[in-house]
């Protein structure tokens, strides 16, 4: 990329057992911690070499299909779109771990070699016993953060943002993370909400040659941009929202990511009012839509209290705090009414 963005934030000497998230959260913006996760054996392995990292993933490993992308060496090791943004580029399977790492290694010595990426399976499901000595201590703090594990070889996932809050631990290999603050998703051209790469739409932006006279607006966006580059053992605390393009610079690389969110089960994803509102309110008059949003600030984007402050408690319903009561009611008049 043209531009020099700005290098993440650090921290050094954290452990496993002792995780900043306070500092983490209050903080709002990414941080590399260096050498969280040097102690896993996951790591110690993938230091003596790919085959080693690769022979321990499989003495966890219970046998179960896993899904995976698979692409021709065409693909460049990017899972993205074919012309036209209507199909992907890479073939959705499912296949074993063993067959997989097979696979990988048997090209581990290629310049162009096929891509092959297990994205995003929960490390429990398919490798049991593997936390035992390569965990994060989440519980510590009372949060719920299952681990999913990446497997790829020199993978970029494209930029693209998650709802939850993110630990990402490079586990083996090397990765670069190039993050952009959630204010730039209107300079890095999000494609199609479906299909996606990944589940999430993703900039259409080809990151290693930019088309400026095509997308011009990425200019400002990469004045914006920060970059993290992490060595096996490091980790990369990733905000919620936050848009992230990862890139993968190794034959194999393994990485173990942690998502949580500090709200309630029974607060469901933003998401679906995303699809609603597209649905009910953005194809309105202009004057309707100007409305509509001087109403969403009042009720929803403005403090949390300020709509009902002015009414008793007994006649807040769900002006007043969202408890799962109220949330269970929400939900059963939302599926009511569309149903209608």
């Amino acid at each position: 990329m043209a531009a020099s963005p700005a290098r993440v934030r650090e921290i050094r000497g954290s452990r496993p057992d002792q995780l900043p998230l306070p500092e983490l959260l209050a903080g709002g913006e990414p941080v590399v911690l260096r050498g969280l996760v040097d102690g896993w054996s996951l790591v110690q392995a993938g230091r003596d070499s790919a085959r080693a990292a690769m022979d321990h993933l499989l003495e966890h490993y219970n046998g179960r299909p896993l899904p995976y992308s698979w692409g021709p060496p065409e693909t460049r090791g990017r899972p993205f779109y074919q012309d036209g943004f209507t199909r992907l580029n890479t073939e959705a399977r499912r296949g074993t771990l063993d067959a997989v790492l097979a696979d990988i290694a048997a090209h581990l010595d290629d310049p162009s070699p096929p891509t092959h990426y297990v994205a995003s399976v929960p490390v429990d499901g398919v490798l049991p016993g593997l936390r035992a000595a390569n965990d994060l201590d989440f519980a510590a703090h009372g949060v719920e953060a299952p681990p999913a594990i990446w497997i790829g070889n020199r993978v970029t996932a494209s930029c693209h943002y998650d709802a939850p809050d993110n630990i990402a631990c490079c586990a083996v290999g090397r990765r670069r993370f190039t993050l952009f603050p959630p204010a730039q998703v209107h300079n890095l051209y999000p494609g199609p909400l479906e299909p996606t790469p990944g589940g999430q739409a993703v900039s259409v932006v080809d990151f290693d040659a930019p088309d400026l006279a095509r997308y011009p607006r990425f200019a400002e966006a990469l004045a914006h941009a920060r970059v993290a580059e992490l060595q096996a053992g490091d980790a990369l605390f990733i905000p919620s929202m936050w848009w992230h393009h990862v890139q993968a610079l190794e034959p194999f690389n393994v990485l173990v990511n942690y998502w949580w969110s500090s709200m309630p089960a029974w607060i469901p994803t933003p998401m679906h009012a995303l699809y609603h509102a597209m649905w009910a309110i953005r194809d309105r008059p202009e004057r309707e839509k100007q409305a509509w949003r001087e109403i969403f600030e009042y009720y929803v984007f403005g403090p949390a209290e300020r709509a009902g402050e002015h009414l008793p408690e007994p006649a807040r319903g769900a002006l007043g705090p969202m408890d799962e009561t109220m949330a269970r009611r929400m939900r059963a008049m939302l599926i009511a009414r569309l149903n209608r």
